[in-house]
């Protein structure tokens, strides 16, 4: 506990206050509108520690507060937030937003609580379909732990931008008390995550960051809540203690969602910017996705799920990074499993794993399935029904992936 409170005490520094905000436009080819992120410009050695992707969520509820817990990856200081309007169709105004570390359940470790600013103010509005970051917060946030943003907005209506499958217990208030270390006013749970999309620090020289781009085994589901036991989050304690540079990871799974079509939340393509290329420290993506497009039976075939892949590694090779490819998973037994899909996700892995379009491939597909039937997820990785991995699973998965395949070098144009 001591160590915590010495952390929590050089978390705790004067607010540095930034220079004149500035817009940068985020453009997704796809996208219905361009993505803005407002807000001083990354600096050179900013990494992404943790991340959420966006997704509408019900109608906002003015004047409440939310105590949201992130774990982190990597260390590093001069903690940032980012607040994502992106769903709203109209703005949301934060009147306060807070960072500290979690002592147990919305309590906080005392002294570590401390005011965010934006622009040096206090309170900040952002546009619908914009995000704003926040200032830099001076002091050192650790690796491995449980980061708390308190926000509040008096004003939040229409649609809300959050992360419905948080797999993470965050509280809600009512009225402000974002400013409080305890917990007497923050009496309500909620299992998502609002507004709150990224969290970046400045780790040493030299460090960057792997963001997973999937669905909802991305995202966690069947993994055990409150635990952290997503496959990215066994990957990020695998990347601590080795020698790689990447130790940022950033989760981007969403649940039901697909390459091509929006459904569980917008397609792989239409959000692969805003969610994925816009985060700093970026270095490698991993792509993890197709299982929803092919389950779907919407007629899609192995040849359009192939050109939305080609789409992705060109968009990311634009930007001079590098992509992972992992294959798709075994799901019979799902109800949605047909001989067709099969013969469709058997042409997909063929690709993923021969075609040398990406800069490494792991072969998740391998990992889970069962030998004795290669189209089913293997008994003991199963968490219960036959298409997400259980908590071995997760971990099976994340012990597959060669670390220094992350570690690429950014070897093509734009970076």
């Amino acid at each position: 506990m001591d160590a915590r409170f010495t952390r929590a005490g050089r978390l705790g520094a004067l607010l540095l206050l930034a220079g004149a905000i500035q817009a940068t436009p985020v453009h997704a080819t796809d996208d219905p509108a361009p993505f803005t992120v407002v807000g001083p410009p990354a600096g050179h050695r900013e990494v992404v520690t943790w991340g959420a992707s966006a997704e509408r969520m019900d109608d906002a509820v003015a004047d409440r507060g939310y105590r949201l817990v992130v774990h982190t990856s990597t260390a590093g200081s001069d903690l940032r937030i980012r607040l994502s309007n992106a769903f709203g169709d109209r703005p949301v105004t934060f009147d306060s937003a807070y960072a500290g570390l979690r002592q147990q359940g919305a309590r906080l470790v005392p002294g570590s609580n401390h005011r965010l600013t934006f622009d040096g103010a206090r309170s900040v509005t952002v546009p619908a379909g914009a995000a704003v970051l926040s200032d830099p917060l001076p002091g050192r946030l650790p690796a491995a732990t449980d980061l708390v943003v308190s926000i509040h907005s008096p004003d939040a209506a229409g649609p809300a931008t959050g992360h419905r499958l948080a797999l993470q217990t965050s509280y809600t208030s009512e009225g402000d008390h974002t400013a409080e270390t305890g917990a007497a006013h923050w009496t309500h749970t909620t299992d998502s995550w609002f507004y709150l999309d990224a969290v970046s620090v400045r780790p040493p020289a030299g460090t960057a960051a792997v963001v997973a781009l999937g669905d909802s085994i991305t995202d966690g589901r069947q993994s055990t809540a409150d635990l952290d036991r997503r496959w990215t989050d066994y990957l990020a304690r695998r990347l601590r203690s080795s020698a790689t540079h990447v130790e940022g990871v950033a989760d981007e799974g969403i649940s039901g969602n697909q390459v091509l079509a929006d459904g569980g939340g917008q397609s792989a393509l239409k959000r692969l910017q805003r969610d994925v290329l816009s985060q700093p420290g970026l270095r490698t993506v991993f792509l993890f996705e197709g299982v929803n497009d092919i389950k779907a039976h919407t007629g899609v075939t192995a040849q359009d799920l192939i050109a939305g892949y080609r789409e992705i590694v060109e968009r990311v090779h634009a930007a001079g990074k590098c992509v992972v490819a992992a294959t798709v998973a075994p799901y019979k037994g799902w109800p949605e499993w047909d001989p067709a899909g099969e013969k469709v996700r058997g042409e997909v892995n063929r690709f993923i794993r021969g075609s040398g379009e990406f800069d490494a491939v792991t072969d998740f597909d391998h990992v889970l399935r069962s030998p004795y039937d290669p189209e089913r997820v293997r008994p003991v990785f199963d968490g219960g029904d036959h298409l997400h991995p259980n908590d071995k699973g997760m971990r099976a998965l994340a012990d597959a992936v060669d670390l220094r395949s992350l570690d690429c070098a950014a070897r093509h144009s734009g970076g």
